[in-house]
This record gives structure tokens, sequence and C-alpha cells, in this order.
């Protein structure tokens, strides 16, 4: 399942009238002598740092962006480099999107619409790509497909049933509980527009209303909590409201039904000999399904176009990969998607997906082994849940536990926020000293979606995208590295904080940053610059 869904709509656990969430724990700050030498932005990103914080450099503009601004200033400037391609393995991906179109993958071996596999690689017209998943967009989560086989025998089968139960009650309290919320948020709405005779008014104008009418003091007072978590208009607050509705209906529904089937291609995800299915319609069902796009704008829309934004890569080609539907992916699609990927060319693979549950996770390492057998770099979104995975084992993977790894060449990413400091790693962030290499912007991260939009999105599914991005500059600018190169260069390249840090959003849980990855850095696309011309010179 993709990992941008981190579930921030938490005026759920708001005052507005409900109780149960508990209060709200303060933030702290970072004591001087644990910010090392870098001092706290004092003053909120505008809009346009915000949608390229990601971009900035921390110590010019106290951000924890990645410097690939003054990456391309100065040492990238006009050079193009050679040519790189990126297979983005994930939800289907607008192609022809404005600030996309000019920068997919198109496989030069196959006649376009001839019915035939031109190149013999076994998939029929994949002119952009490979679309494992047919029309199919929902799906049931990993452990209920397990509950759905019966198998009681399996190991795991009282733990997934458990699991189950736990997960379908909370999804069941937190679509009540906020359209609970909707429903006070739309009263109160209706009475502070009537009063102040518009559909549409501003946070001022609502903070200048003076009355002595206690109930419409109560639906005021609910419209200034929505301003002060952040959102900018009720319009706003509406969509995330009904945004989070959705995802908790569906939820129920589809992923955690243990009645429901989505798959439609007609193959048996358990029969790995079975390979020719699925279509080369690599593009999204509905626009809904939008985080493809958005992970392949992150790592390459278009430069300089004067459209949306900069990708972080300059000479880059996306090669579709249709594989992760509206629930958890199947590891038959994700073995093949990077066999796939591998023998098509790609040099890079992002991988923004993950899963608690794999029942072939041997195929899906034997896959990640023969991707770095064969010079390919593997990047990978850490997870959402906030948790040590040295602890708990996360697909996928390239290693059992903690133990040996079956590949030099994959890289696993945690999420930070926009702001330095004690607050910098993303609440939702998983982490590891062992099993998470390294950290990189993936919140409130702007990028392209279908149909020639854009939006912000969190999660670790955007971090591991802007590590790509970096690959890819560098096996452009210097293509005699070798995948392990580039791997160890962004690691020992990125910056190196000793801060303390909140983990998990827990304020009582506090660790030094340098403890949560295996390299204890944040990727910078500047530094690895600099480290791969040196190592290329050698």
């Amino acid at each position: 399942m993709n990992y941008s869904k981190t579930n921030l709509i938490a005026i759920a656990c708001l005052t507005i009238t409900l109780s149960g969430c508990g209060g709200a724990a303060p933030i702290i700050s970072t004591p001087v002598e644990n910010i090392d030498t870098t001092p706290l932005k004092e003053v909120e990103l505008t809009e346009a740092e915000l949608q390229n914080w990601a971009h900035l450099d921390l110590v010019s503009d106290t951000v924890p962006g990645m410097s690939v601004n003054k990456a391309y200033k100065e040492i990238i400037k006009n050079k193009k480099g050679n040519k790189t391609i990126v297979a983005v393995i994930d939800s289907g991906i607008d192609i022809d999107h404005e600030d996309l179109s000019s920068v997919i993958w198109t496989n030069s071996k196959e006649v376009p619409n001839n019915g035939k596999d031109d190149d013999n690689n076994g998939y029929i017209d994949d002119v952009h790509g490979w679309n494992f998943l047919g029309t199919a967009y929902d799906e049931q989560l990993e452990y209920v497909r397990l509950l759905a086989s019966g198998n009681t025998n399996h190991p795991r089968y009282n733990e997934a049933k458990a699991e189950r139960d736990k997960d379908y009650q909370k999804a069941l309290s937190s679509k009540n509980r906020i359209e609970q919320i909707a429903q006070q948020v739309n009263t109160a709405d209706k009475a502070v527009a009537n009063y102040l005779k518009k559909d549409v008014y501003t946070r001022e104008e609502v903070n200048a209303i003076k009355t002595e009418n206690q109930e419409l003091k109560q639906h005021i007072s609910i419209i200034k909590q929505m301003y002060a978590f952040g959102f900018d208009s009720i319009t706003e607050v509406k969509k995330e409201i009904n945004d989070d509705i959705v995802y908790y209906t569906e939820r129920l529904n589809y992923h955690f039904n243990t009645e429901f089937k989505g798959r439609t291609t007609g193959d048996d995800p358990d029969d790995f000999s079975q390979v020719t299915y699925g279509d080369n319609n690599v593009k999204y069902v509905k626009p809904e399904e939008d985080h493809g796009t958005h992970v392949a704008g992150i790592i390459a829309a278009k430069r300089n176009n004067g459209k949306g934004i900069n990708g972080i890569a300059n000479n880059v080609q996306i090669m579709p990969i249709r594989v992760v539907p509206n629930g958890d992916e199947y590891d038959k699609d994700v073995y093949l998607a990077i066999k796939y990927a591998v023998d098509n060319g790609a040099k890079i693979i992002n991988t923004s997906f993950g899963k608690y549950y794999s029942p072939h996770s041997d195929k899906v390492r034997e896959a990640i082994a023969y991707a770095g057998q064969n010079d390919v770099l593997i990047i990978n979104a850490a997870g959402n849940e906030g948790i040590d995975l040295d602890k708990k084992d996360v697909y996928p993977n390239d290693a059992v536990g903690t133990g040996k790894e079956v590949s030099d060449t994959f890289i696993s990413v945690g999420a930070l926020y926009p702001k330095y400091g004690s607050e910098l790693i993303a609440s939702y962030s998983n982490y590891g000293k062992i099993n998470v290499d390294i950290f990189a912007p993936g919140s409130k991260i702007y990028s392209t979606v279908p149909e020639n939009d854009y939006s912000n999105m969190n999660g670790t599914s955007m971090a591991a995208p802007a590590v790509s991005g970096i690959a890819a500059i560098i096996r452009s600018q210097y293509p005699n590295l070798s995948a392990t190169q580039v791997k160890q260069v962004i690691l020992d390249s990125g910056l190196p904080l000793n801060s303390k840090v909140m983990v998990s959003g827990n304020y009582s849980n506090i660790k030094s940053f340098d403890t949560l990855s295996s390299s204890g850095k944040i990727a910078n696309a500047y530094n690895a610059l600099i480290l791969a011309s040196k190592i290329s010179k050698k």
C-alpha cells in the first residue's frame, strides 16, 4: 500500500464538543546546545518557500531541505549529463500531465499499438511501461487476504485476526467521529455565513464578529479552531474532512473486508510462473489515484518550463510500472515489476509502498538481489507508522529482520518536517539504526497530481523520490559510478546531525537524530555531487 496517507486530520481530536482523544502535549523547544550551529527559523515559510522547501539549503535558508537549488546554481549549472531512467513502481501515472509528458520513458524497441511483442520481453505494446493491475483499483490488505484464505494453521493467522478486528473498530470509530465533526463544521459554517450574509468569508471577518448570541459564539469558536489548526479556509477544512471520510469508508469496505475480491487480471497471485497478465495502460483509473503521479513529479517534473514545479533531476526518464492498488500490493506484482525495470534499462527504482505481511517476501528479496546484481539502485519508503523497523519487519526489504542484506544497492528513507529543530522528524516516519538508511523531506511536499493539477502530500512516500532524484542526478553526471557507489555517496554525503529530536511525535520520546538511521544524516544533493565528483575522478 502506498505510504502517503498519514491521516493528518487531527481535527478528529479537537474539542468540538467531542471528548476521548486526550489532551494535546506541549511541544518542546530545542535547546541551543542541541541544535548544532544552525539557528531555528523564526518566521513561517512563505507559500513559495513551502512549495519548494525540499530544494532549499539548511545553512542559508535554515530549512532542512536537500540543497538542490544550490547544487544546480554552483555545480550542475547547464550540464545535462547522461539520460537516466528511473522506474516508478507505484499506482498509475498521468503520463500526459503538462509537467511530466516530456520526461516519460518510451520503449524504442516497441512498435506502438500493433498488438505484438516487438522486443520479445514478454509484454505486448509496453510503449511506456507496464500495468500489472489491469483495471483493478480497490484491494484488501495483505493480512486480510490471509484471513480470507481460511488457513487457520498459518503461523500469523491469529495475529492477523486480532489486528484486523482492532483496525476495523478503529476505522469505524474514526469514521463516526469525523462524520460528527463534519456535521458540526457544516452547521457552524452555515451559521457564520448567514450572519455575514456571504457564503465565502475570511479569517479576519470571523475574528471581527461581536455578538452576545451564545449559540453563534459556539459556532464561531468551531470555525476559529479550524483556522488555528492551520487551515486557510473552511472550504479546505471540508475537503480534508471529506477525504478522510472517503479514506475510512474504503478501509471498511475494501481493505478490511474478507469477502471483497479486487483482482481482475485472471492470474494466480501465488503462481510466479504466470507472468503474462495486465496491460500497457500505465495511467490512473480515476483522479483519486494520484500517488504515482505525485512521486514521479518529485523526481522529474520538467525543470524551468514555467509550469507547476521543478523536479529534482534534470535529465531523466520516468518508467511507469503500475503495481500499487488502493490497498496492499501483491508480492508477485512487485517481483515482476522490479525485474521488468531492471531488464528494460532502469538505473534507479523508486518503491514508495510497503506492508507488514508478505507471503512471498523471499521472492521479492530475490528481485531486490537481482537489481543489485545488475547495477540498479532501489530507493524505498520506510513507512508511516512511527515505529522502529529494527524491531518490526516491513516489506519490501533487503534483509530478514536485522540480518544480512541481499543487496548493497537498497536504500530505505525516513521523512522530515520542514522545520529544523526538535520537530524535525515527521511524527509518522518509521526509523531504525539498521533498517532505515537516511532521512529526506517528506511532509507538505508539493508535486504533480492527475489532470494537470498539483497538490501537497505527506509521507515517506515523498521522501523516497526525493532521494531517487539525487541518485538520478549522480548517475546522470557521473555515469561511471556503480549503484553501490551511488548509495554510499548519498549516505556519506548527507548532513550529520547530533541534535535531539522527538520520535513518533511523542514529546517524552527524545532521541539523538544520529541514532535513527544507519547514516544518521539528511540527504543532501550539493554534498552528494561534490563527493561523487571526487570518487569519479579516482
